[in-house]
């Protein structure tokens, strides 16, 4: 009897796509994609909310009287939210033929997973180089040694990031060769599968994965004339409170010469006077000259426009300041006058280096509805589900698959991660 394949298609074509969608996955395999598994349903809508660790502030009595003592208990939430979805589109009869061969044209369905993986990792990672607060170096130089990556490892640890999970770093492909001059007997194993471990430089390196990725996003700066400015007013609020559900601070800002235009999402703006806490002990950090870390913030959506060097920025990762301490980013409070630096040259184009600790971020996949036609859903080992469509188009005469995934994107700790650059 002759092979048929009508009666199970889509299915066999999700095991082939599925395990090539699976091999090639470098970004989307080191980050938290079970944090928000399940949560998403027809009822949820576009967002999911998950609930933020609490701290609280340990009291000190001679005689153990806490009658009179309590830690507030303060709840934030993150939130995940729906992205579009990411659709391949083929000619059924491509798709027929690729399957009735067999392995012989593998190809075929590695470059549908390809395109997939490939948009989303990129999407991906500019929600990550938009949401995540740490920086480490300045924009304008690249990573050309291995120490600028301990260095990144050495702000994570001292931040109070936790080394419970192994963190990952992503660097250019040029970055990777400047540091294979110094390679000796760090290197990657085979502990990793397909793309990832392809991608993996160095294994376990001042905490980190180290791997490279062509999907680092970039923004570009403008011409502002002037890139160093102040705060134009205190911020209204620098409390925990106030924050605790968007993790964004709004900070008013002038003096930037008499710039008009927007400041891109992406870029890296410090305060001076302002130093960074670690936020398990929130003690002042010092590296290794003894100076303070000053506190730094990474702009979170491209700001209104500036109007004579003045306008407004949301920061990713707010700079809190607040008596109990139980939440303090900051070793005091931002105030009018402070001096705002935008890092990097005018009217250049930056790609960030970018690190995590995987929790830093949630990625999930939306369930997606069942269209009338046939279709498999099929769901990768962490989670993510895509979904087989074929259907007819009777007006074009003509057959389409159809490769789907609906993704969700979330931010946990600004703090667990960032811009890694290189030393001036």
């Amino acid at each position: 009897m002759a092979n048929t394949f009508e009666s199970n298609f889509t299915r066999k074509v999700a095991m082939k796509v599925l395990a090539a969608f699976e091999s090639n996955r470098v970004m989307s395999k080191n980050v938290n994609t079970q944090l928000v598994s399940g949560a998403f349903n027809p009822d949820s809508g576009t967002q999911v909310d998950i609930k933020r660790p609490t701290d609280y502030t340990t009291i000190r009595d001679a005689a153990g009287d806490i009658s009179t003592t309590r830690s507030d208990i303060i709840t934030g939430k993150a939130t995940a939210t729906v992205q579009d979805y990411i659709t391949v589109a083929v000619d059924y009869n491509e798709v027929d033929e690729a399957l009735k061969m067999g392995s012989d044209i593998s190809r075929f369905w590695d470059d549908i997973a390809r395109r997939i993986v490939v948009d989303l990792e990129l999407d991906f990672a500019g929600f990550a180089m938009k949401n995540l607060n740490l920086s480490y170096g300045l924009p304008d130089q690249g990573v050309n040694n291995w120490k600028e990556i301990a260095s990144t490892g050495a702000l994570m640890q001292s931040t109070g990031v936790p080394m419970n999970k192994d963190w990952c770093y992503f660097l250019n492909p040029y970055s990777q060769a400047e540091l294979s001059s110094e390679q000796r007997s760090i290197g990657a194993d085979n502990a990793f599968a397909g793309a990832n471990a392809s991608a993996t430089v160095a294994r376990n390196f001042a905490g980190f994965n180290v791997m490279t990725a062509t999907t680092l996003p970039t923004y570009t700066l403008p011409t502002t004339g002037d890139l160093v400015g102040s705060l134009s007013a205190t911020p209204a609020d620098v409390t925990y409170a106030t924050h605790k559900d968007t993790m964004i601070q709004d900070w008013a800002v002038e003096e930037f010469g008499a710039f008009a235009g927007s400041i891109p999402a992406g870029t890296v703006v410090e305060v001076t006077g302002r130093n960074r806490l670690n936020l398990s002990t929130r003690q002042p950090i010092r590296d290794a000259s003894g100076a303070a870390v000053k506190f730094r913030g990474v702009v979170t959506e491209d700001s209104a426009n500036f109007v004579g060097g003045a306008g407004d920025l949301k920061i990713a990762g707010p700079a809190i300041y607040e008596a109990s301490g139980a939440y303090n980013t900051t070793d005091s409070a931002i105030v009018e006058n402070d001096i705002v630096t935008i890092l990097g040259t005018d009217a250049t184009v930056y790609q960030p280096n970018l690190f995590w600790h995987p929790d830093a971020l949630c990625l999930a996949s939306v369930p997606i509805k069942k269209l009338h036609s046939t279709d498999t859903l099929a769901t990768t080992e962490d989670g993510l589900q895509m979904r087989v469509s074929k259907y007819s188009d009777g007006d074009a005469n003509k057959q389409t698959v159809l490769f789907d995934l609906h993704p969700a994107y979330g931010c946990m700790n600004p703090f667990f991660g960032g811009h890694g650059g290189g030393a001036a």
